[in-house]
C-alpha cells in the first residue's frame, strides 16, 4: 500500500487521471514537461490543451461518442465538467472554447491540495508504482526509447498511415461477396468494380485533396505502406497491381473475375467493423467519404474511423496491455490516452479515468476493479485494446462496432438509441458497485 501515485503527462488523459486519484484521497505527482520543453504541436503550458479540433463529438443519444460522454459524466469526469462549462454553440456537437476549457482543467488540477505538478521532462519509466503513463502521441524520444527497451520490439509503434474503417452493417452484401484469394478462407468481403466504375474511382482518387500536415509532421512514404492516392497518381494501372488486384477473387455468383476489387478485412473479432485493405490515406475526410462511397457496395458506407497520416506514438495494445490498461511486462504501470492505442479526446480522457481507478485500487491494497461492462462504450473500447489483432493493430475511437448489438431487429436510430440506454444503465450499475 502507498499514499501516492505518479502520473506522467498533463494532457486530457493525465489530467483526468491525476484528478481521479486525488479525489480518492491519494497524493499525486503529475509530471508535465511543458513549458520547459515544448512539443512541436502545443502552444501553451496549460493542461489538457486541445491541439486539433475543439469538438468532443456528437451529444446525440444515437451517437457512440454521446454514450461515452454520458458514461464520463456519470463518473464525475473532470474533462466533461470542463467541457460542459466551456461549451460553445455547435448544433448537436459538444464543442468548446479551447482556452477556457484548458484553463478550467489547469485551474482544477493546480488548486487541488493533493496534486503536485513537476514541470520536468521524464526521460525514462519511473520506478514508482503504481504509475500512470499518459504521454500522448508526441511522447518524448528518450521516454519512448526506454519504454521500447523495457517492452521489447515491436511493442512501441511509430505509425504514419491508417486506412478507413467501415461499420459492417452499412456494407451492401447484395453487391459485395465473401471470398479469399485463390480459394483461401472467405475471410474477406470483396467489392467488385467494372472497368467503368474503376475509371471513375481512379479519377476521383487522383484528383482528391490531401490533408496538409503541420510543419512538425515529417511524413515519409514507405513502399509497403503507400497511400492509395499516391498509388493512383503513379498511374492508371498501378492500383490494379496493388490493393485493387482482382486476381484469384472470382465472384461466386457469376464465376467471373471483376475488373478490380476493393477488399475489406475484419477489424474486430465479431466482424462489426471492416477496414479497407491497402487504403492507407492522408486525404481530407470529406474526400475520403466521397471516394469510399464510389465503391460498389459501399454507397451507404458509415465510416467509423477515417484514414490518417501523421506521427503517432502508441503501444501495440493487444500485445502489451490487459483489459485493465496495465502493462503485462510492467505490473503496476497503467497506460492511458493515445499511448494506450485509443484515438480522440473523449477516449483519452476515458482511459485516463479508468487507469486512475485501477491505480488507486492498487495503491490502497483493494481488489482490482473489473473492466466496465461490455455493453458500455468504455467497456467495449478497453476490450478492443486488449483483444484486437496485434499484427495490424491501429488506434481506435468510440463507435458502435465496439459493443454488441441488441438481440432484436429494429430501425437503425431505434437500435442505437436502445444501445445507448442499455450502455449507460449497465455502466451506472457497474459504477455503483465500485469501492469508494
Amino acid at each position: 500500500m502507498t499514499d501516492s501515485v505518479h502520473v506522467v503527462g498533463g494532457g486530457l488523459a493525465g489530467s483526468e487521471a491525476a484528478y481521479v486519484l486525488a479525489q480518492r484521497g491519494l497524493r499525486v505527482v503529475l509530471y508535465e514537461m511543458r513549458p520547459r520543453k515544448m512539443t512541436p504541436a502545443h502552444v501553451s503550458d496549460r493542461m489538457a490543451e486541445l491541439v486539433c479540433s475543439n469538438s468532443l463529438g456528437s451529444t446525440a443519444r444515437t451517437s457512440a461518442k454521446g454514450l461515452l460522454q454520458a458514461e464520463l459524466r456519470a463518473a464525475g469526469s473532470l474533462i466533461m465538467q470542463a467541457a460542459d462549462a466551456a461549451r460553445v454553440p455547435a448544433g448537436g456537437a459538444l464543442a468548446v472554447d479551447r482556452e477556457v476549457f484548458s484553463s478550467l482543467v489547469t485551474e482544477r488540477v493546480q488548486e487541488h491540495p493533493l496534486i503536485t505538478i513537476e514541470r520536468v521532462e521524464v526521460t525514462g519509466v519511473p520506478a514508482k508504482r503504481p504509475l500512470v503513463l499518459a504521454t500522448g502521441p508526441l511522447t518524448g524520444e528518450a521516454l519512448a526509447t526506454d519504454l521500447r527497451e523495457k517492452l521489447g520490439e515491436p511493442f512501441l509503434s511509430f505509425y504514419d498511415a491508417a486506412a478507413p474503417v467501415i461499420l459492417g452493417e452499412s456494407i451492401n452484401m447484395d453487391v459485395c461477396y465473401r471470398a479469399g484469394r485463390y480459394d483461401q478462407e472467405a475471410d474477406y468481403i470483396n467489392c467488385p468494380l467494372t472497368e467503368e466504375e474503376y475509371r471513375t474511382f481512379h479519377r476521383a482518387v487522383a484528383a482528391a485533396r490531401n490533408h496538409t500536415p503541420h510543419d512538425w509532421e515529417k511524413l515519409e512514404f514507405f513502399e509497403g505502406c503507400m497511400p492509395i492516392e499516391e498509388l493512383a497518381r503513379r498511374g492508371y494501372q498501378t492500383p490494379l497491381y496493388g490493393p485493387l488486384k482482382p486476381v484469384g477473387l472470382l465472384d461466386p455468383r457469376s464465376g467471373e473475375r471483376p475488373f478490380a476489387v476493393v477488399q475489406l478485412r475484419r477489424e474486430d473479432r465479431e466482424g462489426r467493423m471492416w477496414s479497407l485493405v491497402g487504403f492507407q490515406t492522408g486525404l481530407k475526410w470529406g474526400d475520403q467519404k466521397q471516394i469510399v462511397r464510389l465503391i460498389p457496395g459501399l454507397e451507404q458506407a458509415e465510416i467509423v474511423r477515417y484514414g490518417v497520416m501523421h506521427r503517432n506514438t502508441y503501444l501495440n495494445a493487444p500485445r502489451v496491455l490487459d483489459e485493465r490498461l496495465e502493462l503485462k511486462a510492467l505490473p503496476g504501470v497503467f497506460v492511458a490516452g493515445v499511448l494506450s492505442g485509443v484515438e480522440g479526446y473523449l477516449e483519452s480522457a476515458a482511459t485516463g479515468w479508468l487507469a486512475a481507478l485501477q491505480a488507486a485500487a492498487l495503491a490502497k491494497g483493494l481488489p482490482s476493479p473489473e473492466p466496465p461492462p461490455v455493453q458500455s462504450m468504455l467497456g467495449g473500447l478497453v476490450r478492443f485494446l486488449a483483444n484486437a489483432t496485434p499484427r495490424d493493430f491501429q488506434p481506435m475511437n468510440a463507435n458502435w462496432g465496439l459493443v454488441p448489438p441488441p438481440g432484436e431487429k429494429m430501425p437503425k436510430r431505434e437500435r442505437r438509441a436502445a444501445m445507448f440506454s442499455r450502455g449507460i444503465e449497465a455502466f451506472k450499475s457497474w459504477l455503483g458497485g465500485l469501492e469508494p
